[in-house]
C-alpha cells in the first residue's frame, strides 16, 4: 500500500475555456447515423452543463428509514454565443422563407453538440490536454434578447439558449475483461490525456471531418468503437543528447506516440519528478539541468510506416 501524497508536481490539474463548438442537426431518415453532418459554431462563449434529478425520496417502514428511491437523472445546458451557424435556425424554431424573410415560433429541430474545454496542470499549463464534451438529443429554448443603441461603450449582443436533452441508447463496453452495459445517456466526456493516439485521431476525424469526409456526430456505441481504433504497429526510436550543466529543455526531432524511457547516464528518470514531456512541442524538460557531458537518451514509440 502507498501513502497518499497531495499536490505532487504535474498533478495539480485545472479545467478552463470553451472552444471548438460543433452543431450536428438531427436527421431521422437514418437511425444508424442520425447526426450526419456537423457545422462549426463560431463565437461560442459559454456552455454551462446542468445535470438534474437523482433526488432521494426516502421510504419509511417499521418506524425507521427503509430505503431511498432516486429520481431519474437528466442533463440540461445553457449556451451563450455571439453568433450561431445558419443551420441552427431550425433548431431555434425559425424557418427561412426566402428573400430575407425569417419566420419564428416554428417547430424546433433536435440537434447534437460537441465542444472542447482545456485541461491544464502546474508544469505544462494549458498544453497538458483537453476534454471533448458531447451532448445528444438537444432541444433549445430561447432566452431574452436585449437590443441597445450604439453608444460610447458598445457591446456585442450575446445570444443564449437553455437546452434540454432526450437520452439515446446505451452501449456495451469492456473493462478489465468484464463487459458492462450503460444506461441510456445524453452526454459523454472524452479525456485526451487518457486516449490512445489512434483512438483520439479517429474520433476527431469523425467529429471535425477530414478533407474527404464530412464531420458527423457518432452515437455513443460508435464513439466507444472509434476510441478503440487500433493503428499501425509502433516501432521504437532513441534520440541522444549531451548535457551541458545548464540546458533543461531538449526537443525531439521525431514524432513520438508515447515516450517509453528517459535516461541520464543510463539512470532511468521519472516523469513529473525528474522531467516533463510536452506532446505538442515534443520537448522534454528536466527539473534540473543534466550535468556537463551527461549522456541523455530518450526512447519513444512511433507509428510504423512500412
Amino acid at each position: 500500500m502507498a501513502k497518499l501524497v497531495w499536490d505532487q508536481t504535474g498533478e495539480r490539474l485545472y479545467e478552463t475555456g470553451t472552444k471548438k463548438g460543433v452543431l450536428y442537426p438531427y436527421d431521422a431518415t437514418d437511425s444508424s447515423n442520425p447526426y450526419p453532418k456537423g457545422y462549426a459554431w463560431n463565437g461560442l462563449s459559454s456552455v454551462q452543463l446542468s445535470p438534474s434529478g437523482a433526488e432521494a425520496n426516502d421510504i419509511y417502514a417499521d418506524d425507521q428509514k427503509y430505503l431511498s428511491l432516486y429520481s431519474a437523472e437528466e442533463m440540461g445546458a445553457t449556451i451563450e454565443a455571439y453568433t450561431y451557424p445558419d443551420e441552427f435556425a431550425e433548431c431555434d424554431g425559425s424557418v427561412d422563407a426566402g428573400n430575407g424573410l425569417i419566420i419564428g415560433q416554428q417547430t424546433r429541430k433536435m440537434f447534437g453538440l460537441s465542444f472542447v474545454t482545456t485541461v491544464g496542470n502546474d508544469t505544462l499549463g494549458n498544453d497538458y490536454g483537453y476534454d471533448i464534451h458531447i451532448l445528444y438529443g438537444c432541444k433549445a429554448s430561447p432566452s431574452e434578447r436585449s437590443y441597445q443603441t450604439i453608444n460610447d461603450s458598445p457591446e456585442a449582443i450575446s445570444f443564449s439558449w437553455t437546452l434540454t436533452t432526450t437520452k439515446t441508447d446505451g452501449f456495451e463496453y469492456t473493462v478489465n475483461g468484464t463487459t458492462k452495459t450503460t444506461k441510456p445517456l445524453a452526454s459523454l466526456t472524452i479525456r485526451s490525456t487518457e486516449c490512445t493516439v489512434n483512438g483520439l485521431a479517429a474520433l476527431e476525424a469523425a467529429l471535425y471531418g477530414t478533407e474527404n469526409d464530412n464531420a458527423y456526430l457518432p452515437l455513443p456505441a460508435n464513439v466507444y468503437s472509434l476510441l478503440n481504433t487500433v493503428g499501425p504497429t509502433p516501432t521504437s526510436n532513441t534520440e541522444t543528447f549531451a548535457g551541458d550543466g545548464e540546458t533543461t529543455e531538449f526537443t525531439l526531432t521525431g514524432t513520438p506516440t508515447t515516450l517509453t524511457s528517459v535516461k541520464v547516464n543510463d539512470v532511468a528518470q521519472t516523469e513529473t519528478t525528474d522531467y516533463t514531456y510536452n506532446a505538442t512541442s515534443h520537448k522534454v524538460t528536466f527539473t534540473s539541468a543534466p550535468a556537463n557531458e551527461a549522456v541523455i537518451k530518450v526512447t519513444y514509440a512511433v507509428d510504423s510506416v512500412g
